[in-house]
């Protein structure tokens, strides 16, 4: 096979318009040294893939999107040793090589994982990009490890990130964990996965310290626009803030009166920069195993099939509600 079916985006359109993502046929890539071609089985969408196609528009030449992915192996670089063709793999790619929608993607073996054996393509396909946000999050940024104690506040509990980081946190942490859910549906999924408290983000600082009198020591935060005064409020002396969004003209002196320090987590760094790539790797190792051991669980909650510009489309239009709980997937071409 010499060419592949993928979905692709040529100029940044709103997501109702058909041309915002359409079918196209691309010639199958090639392996690089480090390479797995993977024949993908399912890929899941972020809010990353909607920012992306929504605002770096390609110019009239087709980009493929996608980053979450899970399939088979097919083929290998010169340099590969931690896979081989016929192996099942689940990873989240990096943003500057063509994406995961597509029938062959090309990835460096580094930050791939071995699937989770006891979970479909489907249900793997859900967990790479927030798993590796997650994992990155307590690890490298709070550097919290099994001994760790005091409170965790997630933002956002039944979003994709916050779906995984209550489970990890309660795996591997001894953090009381407080999830923002609001709705009904989203409170009883974010109990499901661990949370010790729910509070209501409408109401954050009254809804937190009903559950938290004492404050937090730990704020994920995917959505920081408006809040940096309300988590200087609830945050204690030393303690710390990761987010992932990027609101522009955000002001951090609030912080500064009880030191608490502030990071940004972005999963693609260390493939954009060539930066211990193997840490992906082993850490998706490491949740595939909490996985088959039944401590770790899938966030997939929405199937759609097959893979085509209609089933992308109408995820990336369920993922820009903001409403979502988990994860979407999309499997099969």
């Amino acid at each position: 096979m010499t060419t592949m079916r993928a979905v692709a985006y040529r100029k940044s359109l709103p997501v109702t318009d058909p041309a915002a993502l359409e079918d196209v046929e691309l010639p199958v890539p090639e392996p690089g040294p480090h390479d797995l071609l993977v024949r993908v089985e399912a890929v899941s969408v972020n809010p990353v893939d909607t920012k992306v196609r929504a605002g770096s528009d390609p110019g009239g030449e087709p980009r493929v999107l996608g980053f979450d992915a899970a399939g088979v192996v097919t083929a290998t670089g010169a340099e590969v040793t931690l896979f081989r063709p016929g192996d099942e793999v689940y990873y989240a790619g990096t943003i500057d090589r063509p994406g995961t929608n597509a029938e062959y993607h090309v990835v460096d073996e580094r930050i791939v994982g071995p699937k989770p054996r006891s979970l479909s393509f489907a249900q793997a396909a859900a967990l790479p990009l927030t798993t590796i946000t997650a994992y990155e999050t307590l690890h490298d940024r709070f550097r919290v490890g099994p001994d760790s104690t005091g409170t965790l506040l997630v933002l956002a509990g039944a979003g994709g990130v916050g779906s995984i980081l209550i489970q990890l946190a309660r795996a591997l942490t001894g953090l009381t964990v407080v999830a923002t859910a609001s709705r009904p549906e989203s409170r009883d999924w974010v109990r499901s996965l661990g949370a010790h408290h729910v509070a209501d983000h409408r109401d954050l600082v009254a809804s937190v310290r009903e559950v938290a009198p004492d404050g937090v020591d730990y704020v994920f935060s995917p959505n920081t626009a408006g809040r940096i005064e309300e988590f200087a409020e609830l945050l204690r002396p030393g303690g710390a803030i990761t987010a992932i969004d990027e609101p522009p003209g955000l002001e951090l002196l609030p912080l500064k009166g009880k030191s608490i320090s502030f990071h940004w987590e972005l999963m693609f760094t260390r493939p954009l920069h060539g930066w211990d790539l193997i840490a992906q790797h082993n850490l998706l190792a490491h949740v595939a195993e909490l996985v088959d051991a039944g401590v770790v669980r899938t966030t997939l909650t929405t199937e759609l099939r097959p893979i085509n510009a209609s089933t992308v489309r109408q995820a990336h239009e369920l993922t820009e509600t903001g409403r979502t709980v988990g994860k979407t997937v999309i499997s099969g071409f």
